[in-house]
């Protein structure tokens, strides 16, 4: 699914050269499930924004499905992203004035799907996150675990091969917690999603399939940490 090759990123702060990744080479696999780990600055959100193609490398590959998207215009990675990869953030990133349905549609409408066809498949992702009932309600009728699970539907709603996913029980506690890790531990089984996520959560951390922990740039990868 992925191939990273060589990948660096590099800002400049001030007079300063700060090397966010540095020489990172990975593969992941279709249908993988790998927790990116690390400290604060150490690179594990610049990694994801790379898999996503929401930002370029400063030099390297990054492969998706034979594509490198460190090549590819800004109209194409548009493309890829609406049809390829759904992401899931912290902060939910709900439009507050939208009910639940018309949030996850809102998924949906640069792939040119008609307004019948979204109402129905928009119903449809909230009813396998556990929301049927709620699709007219708006994120402040909703809880915080309810709005990232109408988060979670307009990621998935349009079949995407990818699920990446930022410290997304970040906001939420522990019960909370467990209860979005299930879901999406359910669907990425469900859907044979490759399923990418960033935690700071060391619960989380330890019951992956594949751990990366990122720091200073370097990444290391541990394999089989659930076993």
């Amino acid at each position: 699914m992925y191939e990273l090759r060589n990948v660096t990123k590099r800002y400049t702060r001030g007079k300063e050269a700060v090397h966010a990744l540095d020489g990172i080479d990975l593969t992941i696999g279709d249908g993988d499930r790998l927790v990116i780990q690390g400290p604060t600055g150490g690179g594990k959100s610049t990694l994801l924004q790379m898999l996503g193609g929401l930002d370029r490398p400063t030099s390297g590959e990054v492969v998706l499905d034979g594509t490198d998207l460190a090549k590819q215009s800004e109209a194409r990675l548009t493309k890829l992203r609406s049809e390829n990869i759904g992401f899931v953030f912290q902060s939910f990133n709900l439009i507050p004035t939208l009910t639940a349905q018309e949030n996850v549609e809102t998924a949906l409408v640069p792939l040119g799907i008609k307004a019948k066809e979204r109402r129905e498949l928009a119903a449809e992702a909230l009813e396998s996150v556990g929301l049927g009932e709620r699709l007219a309600h708006v994120p402040s009728e909703m809880s915080g675990g309810q709005q990232q699970r109408v988060a979670i539907a307009r990621a998935l709603v349009k079949k995407p091969k990818v699920l990446l996913a930022d410290e997304p029980t970040g906001n939420l506690d522990e019960g909370m917690r467990d209860e979005i890790m299930d879901v999406l531990e359910r669907l990425w089984k469900e859907h044979g999603l490759t399923f990418i996520m960033v935690t700071h959560d060391s619960a989380i951390a330890k019951k992956a399939p594949r751990l990366a922990t990122i720091r200073k740039g370097k990444i290391t990868v541990q394999e089989n940490v659930k076993a």
